[in-house]
């Protein structure tokens, strides 16, 4: 208004009305009103949903330092516990390990290997992300570790099915476009008459339109959705060719590819620690207190008696209230103790699953460069079974990627070679797939077989059926408890563990309160 003070306010409103937020927000910047930085650090809001009720005093010897017994040793202490881990590996954290530089892994009946990334530079040779509904991001929000985004679904990666590669955007294209052609064309000549009523129908007949960017003719012709050649951007771009014929992408064999991130324990996105997924480990280790934990010690034998639990190690030996048994089924089963037949039956029943990776550091991040994937999976029906991309130090002057992660016979395959060969054959099988600067420019390397690796010898266990061992082992044989994801229907994940840990020390704790 004519001779009205303009304020700071009104200004800000006009240059934003006009230039939209970015020119507001620069706006404030000139002004002294927008933060230059962020201005506290990372810190977790609140604590964790779980706790044991009520104190307790007891003491307890926890078999295994990896993420279940850490988890059940954190949780005991918060309670007031006397807990003593003992671990037969050098290091706690189990299959959580995250390789650096000055790493060193050794392997059953194989070469050691020196570990030589660059600086910054890690690869997560065991888990590598987490769900968004699993208990492990409520224990990082506990414990203070900082998380980002793993992309877990990418439509810039690859799919490589039958000798043939091509974009996970351009296969979900073409195969929910036929699909969608298929069920449309039966509505539409009413082979679906009996099963839905007509208004239904209709419905059914625009949301297939919509899924599989049909014509006006409910025919799948190929859409820009399968990308192109040259994206749009001063021009219309120059899309894909035009798809082939139904049993030409039927014959492509995408279809288990592009559905691998359906299940219940995948989403997008996932999520992984700043910095390496062993930040875990070390906020565990770092609360339970490392004074507790006694690397290097193989337990050789476990009695239950009437007053308490006996443990022998190579190393000695230590009487304790309770134990916790957070070690490999199949390891456990061959310690000599006296809990029984039926026990050792049990604990020999799931078979332990072959599990393998490897992880090429890259002189640059021509993914990111060339191929213009940032994270994400490539899904292959080669041996490597996938390559994944880093979801982090994006533009970094270099990276690591996963050249395979496979599992069972591929994994025992690759096991069986030494780490040069593992990854001689990785970059023949990755060169199928992005040509030969796949083989071109590596700076190191390192695999992991962890069926071959000692004191766990397995990636994950496979139950032939959650029968009555598997529930057996859930409960207590005497004062010795189990834990571990192999108790529960989450296998393979870190929250399986922790699910496991927190069951089994709310049924130790529960006893001991109601112990006189």
């Amino acid at each position: 208004m004519e001779g009205a003070a303009l304020t700071r306010r009104g200004l800000l409103v006009g240059i934003g009305a006009v230039g939209g937020a970015g020119a507001m927000y620069a706006a404030m910047g000139a002004l002294g009103l927008a933060p230059s930085e962020q201005d506290k650090e990372f810190a977790a809001p609140r604590p964790g949903d779980f706790a044991l009720r009520g104190k307790g005093a007891a003491k307890v010897v926890i078999l295994g330092a990896g993420v279940a017994g850490l988890t059940a040793a954190y949780e005991l202490g918060k309670a007031g516990y006397d807990c003593t881990l003992l671990e037969a590996r050098e290091k706690a954290g189990g299959r959580n390990l995250t390789l650096r530089a000055g790493d060193r892994l050794t392997e059953l009946n194989g070469p050691a290997q020196e570990v030589t990334f660059g600086e910054g530079v890690y690869f997560n040779a065991g888990p590598g992300r987490i769900a968004p509904w699993m208990v492990t991001l409520d224990y990082c929000r506990e414990l203070g570790i900082p998380i980002e985004t793993f992309v877990n679904s990418n439509a810039a990666a690859y799919v490589h099915t039958n000798g043939q590669t091509m974009r996970a955007r351009t296969a979900r294209a073409d195969m929910y476009g036929y699909v969608a052609e298929l069920l449309a064309k039966a509505t539409n000549i009413g082979a679906l008459d009996k099963a839905i009523t007509g208004d239904d129908q209709e419905r059914l007949l625009e949301f297939l339109r919509r899924f599989g960017d049909l014509g006006p003719k409910l025919e799948y012709e190929g859409s820009e959705r399968r990308g192109f050649t040259k994206f749009p951007a001063i021009d219309t771009g120059t899309p894909l060719q035009a798809p082939g014929p139904l049993h030409q992408i039927l014959a492509a064999g995408t279809g288990r590819a592009i559905t691998n991130d359906f299940g219940y324990d995948q989403a997008t996105p996932m999520f992984q620690p700043v910095g390496g997924m062993d930040a875990i480990v070390a906020k565990l280790t770092d609360a339970v207190g490392q004074d507790r934990i006694r690397t290097g010690a193989k337990v050789t034998k476990v009695t239950t008696m009437a007053d308490g639990v006996e443990v022998v190690w190579d190393g000695g030996a230590i009487k304790a209230d309770y134990c916790v048994a957070a070690l490999p089924p199949h390891v456990l089963a061959k310690i000599p103790h006296n809990l029984g037949a039926q026990i050792t039956t049990a604990l020999a029943t799931p078979v332990p699953v072959a599990a393998g990776k490897i992880g090429l550091e890259y002189g640059t991040r021509w993914w990111e460069l060339e191929d213009r994937i940032y994270g994400g999976v490539t899904e292959t029906d080669l041996d490597i079974t996938h390559i994944w991309y880093p979801s982090h130090g994006y533009h970094s002057e270099r990276g690591v990627l996963v050249g395979y992660y496979n599992t069972e016979r591929e994994a025992e395959l690759y096991g069986a070679l030494t780490p040069d060969d593992r990854r001689r054959r990785a970059l023949t099988q990755g060169k199928k797939i992005h040509g030969e600067k796949y083989r071109q420019n590596i700076l190191s390397s390192a695999s992991i077989a962890w069926h071959r690796q000692p004191h766990i010898q397995g990636g994950w266990v496979r139950w032939p059926a959650f029968d009555s061992s598997f529930t057996l082992l859930q409960r207590p044989a005497g004062r010795v408890y189990f834990a571990g994801d192999w108790l529960t229907h989450l296998i393979a994940w870190q929250a399986g563990a922790m699910e496991s840990a927190r069951d089994a020390v709310t049924r130790l704790h529960q006893r001991v309160l109601r112990s006189p």
